[in-house]
């Protein structure tokens, strides 16, 4: 390098570091974030009432707020209207049981695992998510000792491969929540599915509590959510954010939901984690009322605030 090129070079350096000096925000790493929303309530029949009603919250994430039977206009004013409002549809609920033994349950729930993803697609919402299902006759989502055999694997990754044929969607993607006792209930039977299903549309929603089932998994639940993030973050679509408690009064583990703020849920963990996804929303759930919304919300976004995430 000749003295006229290092003398230039020098300029440019320290022109370029006088405006970092007078214009520091422009050169700031921008702050980590993450989307926070919930469920409404009350009536939200327009798509402006709807996101007026968003807003106010403070939310930047929603449920789909129409049903699977929407019109197809319908559909677009209000994937529009959140678009603009900068509001991300976080997932469409398939919430059904798809591996029912009563073969006319199953075959419903599997049409409308096939209509809410279809739903979503068309909305653009970020994912369609359901339980893969449970052998329990009576309960739809509850235990049962052939919900975890090889054979159930197997039919899960059968059900799950022709919901996705049956829409072959292109912008949003079908996923199973964790399940203490149910496919997938563990991390790494969640990487065994995705695996098996093979296919760009199969992903993962993402809810750790509800795979802490043991008061190892509780006490190191820092540790189980690190761990989430570490194997599944490429394929995380939407996340639900709870919270959770172990009784202490009596002599065998009983683990019970709480809302956000009431447990031992690291929340400093998930929400660093969260943020350094890309945009991936977290959703609020399973409370009673709007005030105890608002209280859920107000905690995960002072726990934001502490780790310098904007929520």
């Amino acid at each position: 390098m000749n003295r006229r090129t290092f003398t230039t070079k020098s300029l440019q350096a320290a022109s370029l570091l006088g405006l970092r000096a007078s214009f520091p925000a422009a050169f700031a790493a921008p702050k980590p974030t993450v989307r926070l929303g919930g469920p409404l309530f009350g009536t939200h029949d327009s798509p402006d009432v709807w996101i007026a009603a968003l807003q106010a919250e403070g939310y930047r994430a929603a449920y789909c707020p129409l049903k699977t039977d929407a019109p197809t206009e319908q559909i677009k004013v209000y994937k529009e209207a959140a678009q603009k409002a900068n509001i991300v549809i976080a997932e469409v609920g398939a919430w059904s049981n798809p591996l029912s033994p009563d073969a006319e349950t199953a075959r419903l729930a599997f049409n409308k695992c096939v209509d809410s993803l279809a739903l979503a697609d068309a909305i653009e919402a970020r994912c369609c998510v359901n339980i893969s299902g449970s052998k329990n006759p009576v309960k739809w989502a509850g235990p049962h000792p052939d919900n975890l055999t090889e054979a159930t694997f197997e039919q899960v990754v059968d059900v799950t491969r022709r919901i996705i044929k049956a829409v072959n969607p292109t912008r949003t993607y079908f996923t199973l929540e964790l399940m203490p006792w149910s496919f997938p209930d563990s991390i790494d039977t969640y990487l065994r599915l995705l695996k098996a299903v093979n296919h760009n549309r199969f992903a993962v929603h993402l809810d750790p509590m509800n795979i802490i089932s043991s008061p190892r998994s509780f006490f190191q639940n820092r540790d189980l959510i690190k761990d989430c993030f570490k194997k599944l973050g490429p394929y995380i679509k939407s996340c639900h954010g709870k919270d959770i408690i172990l009784k202490d009064d009596v002599y065998t583990p009983q683990l019970v939901e709480c809302r956000p703020g009431l447990g031992q849920m690291d929340y400093s963990a998930f929400l660093t984690e969260l943020s350094k996804l890309n945009d991936v929303p977290l959703m609020m759930e399973h409370l009673d009322t709007a005030v105890a919304y608002q209280q859920a919300a107000g905690y995960i976004r002072s726990v934001g605030k502490k780790n310098g995430i904007d929520i």
